[in-house]
């Protein structure tokens, strides 16, 4: 039987397999598992991992990369974080931790094939999945994304048509270490990003 997304996310929020049952080194302090789902969101961002605010602060985004994020989509934070509408599964639930140089770590190898089917069935009304980043891309894609990030993002409007349901936008992560990718490809302000705001507002609008 299906839990509901309210009770699965009570579930997700006390696991602790990356720390007890590792698939690599346990992770490097408590779990804290970051997410929000509802039975009743239409709009899903696929996201990597969290992040040292994030995990700071128990909210996904909650640093520039989410401003950013939340300029390409033409939300406001309210809008963003409203569980009801909006929900936010990253591949890792928990921050990873950070390499030898500070840089964040890829998301833990355990969440996705304990949880992401289990999730994904307790909201039956998602409409567009947002798969950002190499990682998510990679999970919600597989079969159809291209030889690159950039190879699969150039493509959008074939895998929108041809994923799903529901269908899958692939999107570069919003970090500000990607300016050189955005400024390289202008595609993507210029002909993703009106798509991208179009389909989630109409998604966004009331009932």
């Amino acid at each position: 039987m299906v839990q509901t997304a309210e009770d699965l996310a009570r579930r997700v929020r006390a696991c602790r397999i990356c720390a007890e049952r590792p698939l690599r080194a346990p992770l490097p302090h408590e779990p804290n598992p970051i997410l929000r789902i509802s039975s009743t969101a239409r709009l899903c961002i696929a996201s990597q991992a969290a992040g040292t605010l994030a995990h700071a602060t128990t909210t996904p985004f909650n640093d520039p990369s989410g401003e950013r994020l939340r300029d390409w989509l033409a939300v406001t934070p309210e809008e963003f974080y409203d569980r009801s509408r909006v929900a936010i599964v990253p591949m890792g639930f928990c921050f990873p931790g950070q390499d030898e140089k500070g840089g964040d770590l890829p998301p833990r190898r355990e969440c996705a094939p304990a949880w992401r089917e289990e999730v994904f069935a307790s909201m039956p009304r998602i409409e567009l999945v947002l798969a950002i980043g190499q990682y998510a891309i990679g999970w919600h894609l597989r079969g159809l994304k291209r030889a690159s990030l950039t190879e699969t993002v150039e493509d959008w409007r074939a895998i929108l048509e041809k994923s799903g349901p529901p269908p899958v936008l692939p999107l570069p992560h919003p970090s500000w270490r990607n300016n050189g990718w955005l400024k390289r490809h202008p595609f993507f302000a210029a002909e993703l990003l009106p798509e991208l705001r179009r389909r989630v507002r109409a998604l966004l609008r009331d009932d």
